[in-house]
């Protein structure tokens, strides 16, 4: 193999045993494990290393040659170039940092980058605990964690970066470093949120909760219905603080060629309620439910079957997402469903099969949340200077060909766009967007704020000098590339 290979320099530093090539089997199945065929670069190589130490010399093997890489750890952030990289780079893929560790003594749990939310919850429940951590079981913990994290306990204690007390951090240079709020506390606070700019973590430690059994599942309604939910969503979001064991994700979906049940191929309006404390119908919900419903999934159950039932966005798509934060108010939501209906609408007749799926997510936002945040000792997202409740809009399309995926890419852009103009005729508008839901063209660090990306350069600069995840890490937002002048 040649020296300009992008493999030499891991063959070269000893780590050909970690290293998969296009040829190996084993590479085709770590590229077909990404969640979305949008993210299915094809890479040099695939390194797969097994402790903080190999990522150490991976990293300053790679620094050392000026060799582009991609990270990865769950692959479920859906765009190309995410979390993958083309034939001039190496993935790193953390697959096998997979633990999950509870420690009785400190109520806290180890968990490492690669693993899954379902196989932490998993392993928690033998203890009777959970962590606040994702809420979806195929993503993976360090994306979610280092974008933020929604989760189900978000009304309780912020978002999931909030719930990590520790993080291990490779850094340039090969130096491992713990970042708490004891040691190195800037760059603690700026990974909560931060994305990849800084180190390659290499395992987080979370706060252990106690959940027993919850009240979940989902509530269908039919699309005649999208007016009263609409309300039901405003004046929910308005009374999180009231109730916050109870947990609510609201979306109107086409679900197309999914499913072959006549109630469900026209748009329908769905109710994801997550109970903590396990009171079925909680007076939270009265609102949804004395809505006329199609179907409703819900049942007593535990945390870890909950993330893993969640399937409504099923792998093997080409996907585009694109989010904005709006002020909870009912009419920008009614805008944003009427350019829903008329986006299925055009598509129906662009792919006569139905094979596609969409989602207008909405998601309540109330300043509890980042006041929740600031009483954790703050994260680096901004969240805590929101003014009023909010609401985080996602608008999904999901389709079955790269040709198609090209197609409907400026649909969902312009769908967004077009919600967040009628919303700047109400002062609707909000400047903060959520990292794990953003496409990769979207301004998410300029949403921080000016203070936090100020923070944010300095610990770059501070613990990543020579720019190495600013010039020769892909993926993520990168601060170098935020313009704020």
């Amino acid at each position: 193999m040649s020296e300009s290979s992008p493999l030499h320099p891991l063959l070269h530093a000893g780590l050909q045993s970690q290293l998969l090539l296009p040829a190996d089997p084993e590479y085709a199945a770590r590229q077909a494990s990404y969640w979305s065929n949008s993210a299915k670069l094809t890479p040099a190589g695939i390194l797969r290393p097994r402790s903080a130490a190999d990522v150490s010399t991976a990293l300053d093997a790679l620094v050392a040659a000026d060799q582009k890489f991609a990270l990865r750890s769950g692959g479920h952030t859906q765009y190309a170039g995410a979390n993958n990289i083309g034939p001039d780079g190496v993935t790193i893929d953390l697959g096998l940092l997979n633990w999950t560790r509870f420690d009785a003594a400190t109520e806290t749990v180890e968990i490492g980058p690669g693993a899954r939310w379902k196989e932490v919850y998993g392993a928690l429940q033998e203890h009777g605990r959970v962590v606040a951590g994702g809420r979806d079981g195929n993503v993976g913990v360090a994306g979610l964690l280092l974008g933020g994290g929604k989760t189900f306990f978000a009304a309780q204690r912020g978002f999931a970066c909030d719930d990590v007390v520790r993080f291990e951090v490779v850094l340039p240079g090969g130096r491992i470093v713990t970042a708490s709020a004891e040691q190195n506390p800037d760059l603690f606070r700026a990974l909560k949120g931060g994305s990849n700019n800084f180190g390659i973590v290499t395992n987080f430690t979370m706060r252990a909760l106690v959940c027993d059994r919850v009240w979940a599942g989902l509530n269908f309604f039919p699309k005649e219905v999208t007016a009263d939910a609409t309300q039901a969503l405003v004046r929910f979001t308005d009374r999180v603080h009231e109730d916050p064991d109870s947990h609510l994700l609201f979306f109107l979906t086409y679900l197309g060629a999914l499913t072959h049940q006549p109630a469900f191929h026209d748009i329908v309006v769905v109710a994801a309620y997550v109970q903590l404390a396990g009171i079925p119908k909680a007076r939270a919900y009265q609102d949804f439910l004395a809505l006329p419903s199609i179907m409703d999934t819900t049942k007593l159950t535990t945390i870890p079957d909950v993330v893993s039932e969640y399937d409504i966005a099923p792998p093997d798509y080409y996907n585009t997402f694109f989010t904005a934060t709006l002020k909870n108010n009912p009419l920008i939501v009614t805008k944003a469903a009427e350019l829903h209906s008329t986006l299925v609408t055009t598509l129906r007749t662009l792919i006569p099969t139905n094979d596609f799926i969409t989602q207008c997510l909405l998601q309540p936002l109330p300043t509890l949340f980042g006041h929740l945040s600031t009483h954790s000792g703050d994260n680096i997202m901004g969240v805590s200077a929101q003014p009023v409740n909010g609401l985080l809009f996602v608008a999904v399309v999901m389709v079955r060909t790269p040709e198609l995926e090209a197609i409907v890419y400026p649909m969902v852009r312009e769908w967004v766009d077009t919600v967040k103009s009628y919303a700047a005729t109400l002062d609707g508008n909000l400047d903060w967007v959520y990292l794990n839901y953003a496409d990769g063209s979207q301004k998410v660090l300029e949403g921080y704020g000016a203070e936090n990306v100020r923070r944010m350069r300095e610990v770059a600069g501070k613990y990543d000098p020579g720019r190495v995840f600013q010039r020769l890490c892909r993926g993520g937002f990168k601060i170098g590339d935020v313009d704020m002048e």
